[in-house]
């Protein structure tokens, strides 16, 4: 074989990895079925009991497991690419620094996991939201990228509203109104249960690959009527953090922002029992679609992911609903996985990433991942023992200076752009939004429980998740100056590289905890 260098290092312990797992006797290709939910971060994964019963306790939970960069698309096209930011070049939603029309005109969408595992033999299908931006003028609404065999994807009306939309159903427009059946969480679970029955009936005996992406519990987390009087009583979590006191240990832009109201917690506390609800709809959701799996006999061959594209805050730190942060409830999300070979119980508690998705899928798949490929398969955890070395550090990416959160949005009196299929999405869904680079970041989440980050004009900061899990106190100015040093460095040598270049620097263990790190 004439790989490269890359490609063998990336390839090959997933390789040997996966033929460890106990395949089916027939040693067909495993179907893949990844289900991504939107703006899910990793506390509310507890309030989803059938999704932990059918996919958690019969496989494997990534209990520490990150995006990169918290914002919708960036994170989307990292799953799709296996790269992080700042090589795909999409940092924001919309044009001209990220966005569907970025991705499209950059030609990023002729190489992603559909393409390879298209080529690869397998029957691909997308149902629910893509890239935000899409379609635009451009392409037009009944536009299907490459790499795509069943397409089913919103292009018109409101979608996150969860009525009153259209989609584009391989290449033709199908509306739908505002009664019951056509909440589009609903409607989009059906369209996902009808492509697994023709996969299990479909004469080539293929193998599938679907990417289904609901648009819940995504602002404004509209849930089915049958769940709106549930859950009334539930209560927006209030941490330590939760409307901080003392903020003057926080970077400059932090700061500036005041208490939050008490119109503001109530709005927050609004919308928490809507995502609440939303929660009872996305299990109910996990529930069917691994039922007919099983119906339609193919839940023994297929490997089933469950993840969110990213976080979300709640009044952390003073930060209205949002996302786009490196704290906690931003970058930690879900992931567990059952399928073909995995022990039922497992618990990995290595660093884990959107950046591994699309490797992941490829090896499963049996295809070569392109040698541009940051992430790394992950495979290997699938089933002990683990590999001897792994990911140490994994970096951390900010949006390029968009002003974020709603009421940021609103004192800098910024509207949403016209025509977007998405709402404001509680960030940066203007492109007339002067930049902040006050915002901009590069950072580190470390294996041994840490956040560094370094602002492009001069701040910093660093929290020991041990000494301080809530991420109140920023240590940045009296941490060990050994220790930051040493993440300075991997910082300097991952923001900018690619491939097996940047892998090779995350596996440097950048220090370790010294005994008073920190301490004041």
């Amino acid at each position: 074989m004439n790989l490269s260098r890359v490609s063998w290092r990336l390839l090959v312990p997933a390789a040997a990895a996966l033929a460890a797992l106990s395949m089916p006797a027939a040693a067909q290709k495993p179907n893949i079925l990844y289900i991504l939910v939107d703006d899910m971060e990793h506390e509310l994964y507890q309030y989803m009991p059938k999704t932990k019963r059918l996919i958690e306790d019969q496989g494997v939970l990534f209990d520490q497991n990150f995006t990169s960069l918290s914002l919708c698309c960036p994170s989307r096209t990292t799953t799709l690419r296996g790269q992080y930011s700042h090589n795909t070049g999409i940092f924001t939603n919309v044009w001209p620094t990220g966005g569907f029309a970025k991705f499209h005109a950059d030609g990023l969408e002729n190489s992603t996991i559909a393409t390879w595992l298209q080529r690869g033999g397998y029957r691909t299908g997308i149902i629910g939201k893509y890239l935000n931006g899409y379609p635009n003028s451009d392409v037009g609404p009944l536009y299907i990228p490459p790499g795509w065999n069943y397409w089913w994807v919103p292009n018109g009306g409101t979608p996150y509203a969860q009525y009153n939309y259209s989609v584009n159903f391989n290449g033709r427009t199908v509306s739908y109104g505002n009664t019951a059946p056509d909440h589009f969480n609903d409607v989009a679970t059906a369209q996902a249960v009808s492509f697994l029955r023709e996969s299990a009936n479909d004469p080539a005996k293929k193998p599938f690959f679907l990417f289904f992406t609901p648009t819940l519990p995504h602002a404004p987390a509209t849930p089915p009527k049958r769940y709106k009087n549930m859950l009334l009583d539930v209560k927006l979590p209030r941490k330590p953090s939760f409307n901080e006191a003392d903020i003057s240990d926080k970077p400059r832009w932090l700061r500036k922002l005041p208490l939050l109201t008490e119109d503001e917690i109530a709005r927050m506390q609004t919308l928490y029992v809507k995502r609440r609800q939303s929660m009872l709809a996305l299990d109910d959701m996990v529930e069917t679609l691994v039922n007919e799996l099983q119906a339609s006999g193919q839940l023994a061959n297929t490997y089933v992911f469950f993840s969110s594209d990213n976080g979300w805050h709640q009044g952390e730190h003073r930060l209205p609903a949002g996302k786009s942060r490196l704290y906690e409830e931003d970058i930690r999300v879900p992931l567990s996985v059952r399928g073909p070979g995995i022990p039922a119980g497992r618990v990995v508690r290595k660093l884990s990433a959107n950046v591994d998705l699309a490797p992941t899928f490829a090896a499963l798949g049996g295809v070569a991942a392109p040698d541009f490929v940051d992430g790394r398969s992950l495979v290997p955890l699938f089933k002990g023992p683990n590999p001897a070395t792994w990911r140490q550090a994994l970096l951390l990416e900010s949006h390029t200076g968009l002003a974020g959160e709603a009421s940021e949005l609103a004192s800098a009196g910024a509207t949403t752009e016209p025509g977007l299929l998405e709402p404001d999405d509680m960030n940066a869904n203007s492109a007339a939004l002067a930049p902040a680079p006050a915002h901009v970041y590069r950072g580190l989440r470390t294996a041994f429980g840490s956040t560094f980050a370094l602002f492009d004009i001069g701040d910093a900061e660093y929290y020991d998740l041990y000494l301080d899990p809530y991420q109140m106190q920023n240590r940045y100015s009296t941490m060990n100056a050994e220790l930051r040093t040493a993440l300075t460095n991997q910082l300097t040598a991952m923001r900018n590289a690619s491939g097996a270049a940047l892998r090779a620097a995350e596996e440097v263990p950048a220090g370790r905890r010294p005994a008073a790190a920190g301490a004041k």
